[in-house]
């Protein structure tokens, strides 16, 4: 089970002489005309989750919803060189995100030519579970740890397209109602893609190699709403690029199994903050961005 108690080994207090590079260089990768939404939310999230420098891969014209919308972000274009993507602590590819050609495009690039910690969600899976786009493969081979962070739906269509792939007529039918065949769900895709998965739904649960899941203990039914995973993957990212202090006075990064789990944590502690405050009827994903610090506090305050 994913406690606070378990959380509060993962993540600790900053010292007090840091910078923000210390706190970690976020790459998303999210956002397209009508959907500006899903990456406004998800840079909200990172960012106050403690990510030091947040930066928005979004198509030019789109610059100044972002920079409106999120001050403290900057953006880039989505014409990625190799070289660039090296001095970024985490990326996130995929809220928002469309499936175009260039989107195509940009998340290919990312597999290919990103070694670091890498987050997948919503368009980015999409892309990935078409059989067109030929992108399982790069995503199996990928240099760097992956977290991939589906909904029920969008685990049944990377799981379903395998099958399509491997020679089935019309790919296996996979159902998750009870939590065992959520588990097995959420296994079958830590084998079909070698990452970390978070598989989100009530009691969201990270799954890992060698057969090991955790059941997060936070969260709520009023973060059933539209946004509120583009806000768990910016936590996610944010959490992943930053430095965590250890007792003997060195930093370091959190595994992939760590960030999946304490970003899982934090987005239902906050979402159960906002409930409290707001109750469930009317909590929106913003609700859930704002109460992220809040909730990273009474993590630490222990």
């Amino acid at each position: 089970m994913i406690t606070q108690n378990l959380v509060q080994t993962m993540i600790r207090k900053r010292k007090k002489e840091i910078h923000k590079g210390d706190c970690g260089r976020i790459l998303l990768v999210a956002g397209s005309e009508g959907m500006m939404g899903a990456a406004v939310l998800t840079c909200r999230a990172a960012l106050r989750s403690g990510a030091g420098l947040v930066q928005l891969a979004v198509p030019r014209e789109l610059f100044p919803v972002a920079q409106a919308a999120v001050p403290e972000a900057t953006c880039r274009t989505r014409s990625f060189l190799p070289e660039d993507l090296s001095r970024y602590d985490a990326v996130a590819v995929g809220p928002g995100l469309g499936t175009d050609r260039e989107s195509v495009g940009a998340v290919r690039t990312i597999l290919e030519f990103y070694h670091g910690p890498l987050v997948l969600d919503a368009d980015a899976l999409n892309i990935i579970a078409n059989p067109e786009n030929q992108l399982l493969a790069l995503l199996r081979i990928r240099k760097g740890e992956t977290i991939i962070t589906p909904h029920i739906g969008e685990a049944q269509r990377l799981l379903e397209a395998a099958d399509t792939r491997e020679g089935g007529e019309d790919g296996a039918k996979y159902f998750a109602r009870s939590a065992a065949e959520r588990e097995t769900m959420a296994q079958a895709l830590v084998k079909l893609t070698g990452a970390t998965v978070v598989l989100k739904g009530m009691g969201s649960l990270v799954a890992t190699e060698g057969e090991k899941t955790y059941t997060n203990t936070t969260g709520n039914p009023g973060m059933a709403t539209g946004g509120s995973g583009d806000v768990l993957t910016g936590i996610i990212t944010g959490l992943w690029g930053q430095n965590q202090p250890q007792e003997d006075g060195t930093d370091r990064k959190l595994t992939a199994h760590e960030a999946a789990c304490c970003g899982v944590f934090v987005h239902g502690l906050a979402g159960d903050l906002a409930a409290e405050e707001l109750g469930e009827y009317g909590l929106t994903a913003g609700d859930i961005a704002g109460k992220t610090p809040l909730a990273l506090k009474k993590i630490l305050e222990g």
